[in-house]
């Protein structure tokens, strides 16, 4: 059976004091911009900034944009005007802060062992800094990028670990597949408790298993304590569970955030590949996703309001796509609108009471329910139609 591992990077498979690397990192930072800005207010924009990423639940926005729309207003400069010069740093200064760190003892004992045993492996680091960076945390760990089908980045991420969303945008950009989930991490606050929030399985790296914080996870001990640990068990216990108000909220969040992503830079002939003549292309699939949100999700949530066990209908929109004539819209703009449209139903679903979600209701295919039950049923969906939209990106 498949294994889909997602891996934080600091202080799980590379060896990081957080605490004496970062300031590093921003003085060197600030040693490199110093003729163009001061210290004192680079560190002011470079912290304010990161604060706006970790706040930020934006899934429009990467956290790129998010990061330089509040540092070059800091600065009272042109977003893009330092570019060379972090370019620059990126290539030459910050490789110099590697003796900062250590391979992690067993990481790459362990990567060995996973990929032969063809799991899947995200690096599932905070997203938080640039690419560049990444790439060479993950080098200075003994790893290669190609390694790994997943590496986040702040260019290509739209929350931080600070959401249950940001692991669900993880899984999203991996196909969402049905298969058994590992989160495995060290920090209890970022990689445990908002993976668990989503419904993952989570190991917690150099806490002993008997310990006050491993009890936070499903397992805890060193790197080489989780390869025995999973020999042990059986991968279906690994299983996650997206039933819960926190993990539907989080699916329905990335989701856009996803397709965003994967969708940024098709052509023409992209929007409209068809891998079988029965299959929707990806303008007739995001169409199907923007008139359902509009039309389905938003009359089945408003039913709730002021109806005692309201009856749930569920129309037939297979046939819209030809009835509608998707295939000679534009699949960006219809992208736009389902964007928009998502952001009233999470706004809506923000508003819910926590009593709220238990509201029972007649569902027309799934029959007696509840207002959590019948919101689950759209992550389902949107999980569903991901999976088709990558298949159909694979195949092409």
């Amino acid at each position: 059976m498949t294994l889909t591992l997602l891996l934080d990077l600091d202080d799980t498979l590379l060896n990081t004091n957080l605490q004496t690397f970062m300031p590093a990192y921003f003085q060197a930072l600030a040693n490199e911009m110093e003729s163009q800005i001061t210290p004192t207010l680079m560190f002011r924009a470079l912290i304010s900034g990161m604060q706006k990423m970790n706040e930020s639940d934006d899934f429009s926005k990467t956290l790129k944009e998010v990061f330089d729309a509040e540092f070059y207003p800091q600065l009272s400069m042109e977003q893009g005007t330092l570019d060379s010069v972090i370019e620059n740093f990126y290539d030459t200064v910050f490789p110099t802060l590697q003796n900062l760190t250590s391979p992690k003892e067993g990481a790459k004992e362990f990567i060995e062992w996973a990929t032969k045993k063809k799991y899947r492996i995200a690096i599932a680091t905070d997203p938080l800094l640039p690419t560049k960076a990444t790439h060479h945390r993950l080098r200075w760990a003994g790893f290669e990028p190609e390694q790994f089908e997943i590496v986040s980045t702040y260019e290509n991420f739209h929350f931080s670990k600070t959401y249950p969303a940001y692991y669900a945008e993880v899984l999203g950009k991996m196909g969402w597949h049905d298969l058994p989930i590992l989160m495995v991490g060290n920090d209890v606050d970022r990689d445990i408790i908002p993976a668990k929030k989503l419904g993952l399985k989570t190991f917690l790296v150099d806490v002993e298993p008997a310990s006050t914080s491993g009890r936070e996870a499903d397992s805890a001990g060193s790197i080489s304590d989780l390869r025995l640990w999973l020999e042990s068990i059986n991968l279906t216990e690994l299983n996650p569970n997206f039933k819960s108000k926190d993990s539907v909220l989080a699916i329905l969040s990335s989701t856009p955030a996803v397709l965003n992503s994967m969708l940024l830079n098709l052509d023409s002939d992209s929007w409209s590949h068809k891998s079988t003549a029965d299959d929707w292309n990806l303008i007739e699939l995001i169409c199907h996703l923007r008139d359902t949100e509009r039309e389905i999700h938003s009359m089945q949530l408003k039913l709730f309001n002021g109806h005692e066990e309201p009856f749930i209908p569920r129309p037939d929109t297979g046939v819209w796509a030809s009835q509608r004539d998707y295939l000679h819209e534009d699949g960006r703009q219809a992208l736009r609108e389902f964007n928009i449209a998502r952001k009233e139903t999470i706004d809506f679903l923000q508003k819910i009471s926590d009593e709220a979600w238990n509201r029972k209701a007649r569902h027309a295919i799934f029959g007696p329910t509840n207002f959590l039950e019948v919101v689950g049923f759209m992550a389902d969906h949107d999980r569903l139609h991901i999976q088709q939209a990558y298949s159909t990106l694979k195949n092409m």
